[in-house]
């Protein structure tokens, strides 16, 4: 189905919801939708339903488009439909200050996701259970993938791991481990051992 398609699905279940369609480099495969914050739930509720099925949550990401747009985040919301081997692509448009409603009573599956774009982007999820941060310490100060979240340290890639020793150690480390591994006369030892053995084990006249 296209998102238009989907769109009129829609209609029926959700008809005070705006929605627009979104083009993408792989809308044949997975069709965009733009919703409303406030039309979120009751959409994911409607895509449940028969004829759209799209009853698995697969992930929640966002993208902060500081400082060319406002509002400054896309919260962005993939679906699946098993049954019809189908996706869609929700996309959500709010600001920093903008709380969205948590889809936990919709998709259980969304909640850690969701405190994962609350720790790094600072998206606040209503109605969320345990919204804390889930990859930062608690006491970690600003949200890490904003854009204008502060970068304070510069390092260059380390390309090589430096000797631990001097050349001159190291020399004297790989003589000395010449020495220490001289072959032993281990042939010659067998070779006696399976003489005398054949010498005993031979018949007396």
């Amino acid at each position: 189905m296209s998102a238009a398609e989907i769109i009129t699905a829609l209609a029926a279940s959700v008809p005070s919801a705006t929605y627009e369609p979104l083009v993408s480099s792989d809308s044949d495969v997975t069709p965009g939708i733009l919703v409303r914050c406030e039309d979120l739930i009751a959409t994911c509720q409607a895509l449940q339903g028969p004829g759209l099925e799209y009853i698995a949550f697969s992930d929640v990401t966002a993208v902060d488009f500081h400082p060319n747009r406002d509002p400054r985040f896309d919260v962005v919301y993939h679906l699946v439909s098993p049954h019809r081997r189908a996706r869609v692509r929700l996309k959500v448009r709010v600001n920093k200050d903008e709380e969205v409603p948590s889809l936990t009573p919709v998709f259980p599956g969304a909640g850690w996701p969701e405190r994962e774009l609350y720790d790094l982007f600072g998206i606040v999820f209503t109605g969320h259970e345990d919204l804390r941060r889930l990859m930062m310490p608690d006491d970690w100060e600003g949200h890490p993938l904003r854009k204008d979240y502060p970068v304070q340290l510069r390092k260059d890639a380390q390309t090589y791991m430096p000797l631990q020793v001097t050349e001159e150690e190291f020399r004297a480390n790989m003589e000395r481990d010449r020495y220490s591994r001289q072959p032993t006369p281990k042939a010659s030892t067998f070779a006696k051992a399976t003489v005398d053995r054949s010498a005993s084990q031979a018949p007396k006249e």
